[in-house]
């Protein structure tokens, strides 16, 4: 049987003519797809991609799946196949066929290469606010228009605790200036998929970090009063219509970084910054609740995780010991 590869989140056929697809039946198909989110979705398609490159066939049986996971437990990470895994069987689920990917010996398969080949996962380091404090002073002795913009869009991401995918997606008309400092208003979000709106707060600095300074100084000298904050920057200086690139924070962040002369560049992601928003609040007295407001963090367990990395030294049992043998 020769199965088009579809949507995962549709069930909806795709080859019926246009004119058989009744107004209820297109609605239908825009909600499933709403579902899920957009990363999800590439993310999804990317495997499914994979596992057709590879010769697999759609839909698929439990013995192709056990050949497929063979042939790559060795060469990717395990954490990779189980995604992979996951979307075969998102694929089969949505479609109605029976899920070869749900059986209980593709399952302790997986499980077996998890535990034969797992490695920990590689986290980036959080970018203390000290550490922070550095990159500004350096993007502001810069002075070029490129300057200001990373100046901004590194301080917004870093005490908006922002995920790069929200930052650049930031519009001019979401900022609200207040005495204090100023509100940004991001419609939607990884942990807002309802489109409830999560607004959040981010006040004055006293020192190099002050970010709605920073976001001023760059709006006022792109001219930007609509539309997308953050723009990519061409090599002659020009400033685009549209918002830059997700991607491009790391890079911004590892040539900033740089700059400062900090020691640690390599171990820098852009996650760096909202791990550091989190491990530095909480070391300078803030409560938990307030930092888990600050990320938009949906789980307890997340916000607890970078506390704990924040303590490593401060409450740690050989610490104790140690101090007393001074």
């Amino acid at each position: 049987m020769n199965i088009r590869v579809k949507d995962s989140q549709t069930q909806l056929s795709e080859d019926a003519p246009s004119n058989s697809v009744t107004p209820w039946q297109l609605q239908h198909r825009e909600f499933l797809a709403a579902a899920t989110s957009d990363n999800t979705r590439r993310a999804y398609r990317s495997a499914i991609k994979h596992f057709l490159a590879w010769g697999g066939i759609l839909p698929a049986d439990e013995a192709t799946v056990l050949r497929y996971l063979l042939n790559f437990a060795h060469l990717l990470n395990p954490r990779t196949l189980a995604l992979r895994l996951t979307a075969l069987s998102q694929w089969h689920i949505q479609q109605g066929f029976s899920d070869p990917a749900a059986s209980p010996t593709v399952r302790k398969t997986l499980l077996g290469i998890q535990r034969k080949n797992g490695v920990p996962a590689q986290k980036a380091k959080a970018l203390p606010v000290a550490d922070m404090g550095l990159i500004a002073t350096a993007l502001q002795q810069q002075g070029s228009l490129k300057a200001l913009r990373d100046n901004a869009l590194l301080q917004i991401t870093y005490f908006g605790a922002y995920r790069r995918s929200e930052v650049v997606r930031l519009q001019f008309e979401h900022i609200l200036w207040e005495p204090e400092g100023v509100l940004i208003t991001l419609p939607r979000s990884k942990t807002d998929q309802k489109g409830e709106g999560i607004i959040k707060a981010i006040p004055y600095g006293e020192n190099a970090c002050c970010p709605p300074t920073a976001l001023r100084v760059w709006c006022k000298a792109a001219a930007i009063t609509t539309g997308p904050i953050f723009r990519g920057i061409n090599k002659w200086g020009q400033i685009g219509v549209d918002a830059m690139h997700e991607a491009s924070l790391n890079g911004i962040l590892t040539n900033a970084a740089t700059l400062a002369e900090l020691p640690y560049v390599p171990q820098l992601s852009s996650h760096s910054l909202r791990r550091g928003l989190a491990t530095s609040a909480y070391r300078a007295g803030a409560r938990f609740q307030d930092i888990k407001r600050q990320g938009g963090w949906r789980h307890d367990g997340t916000v607890q995780g970078y506390i704990e990395e924040a303590e490593r030294f401060d409450e740690n049992a050989a610490g104790h010991l140690l101090r007393r043998t001074k």
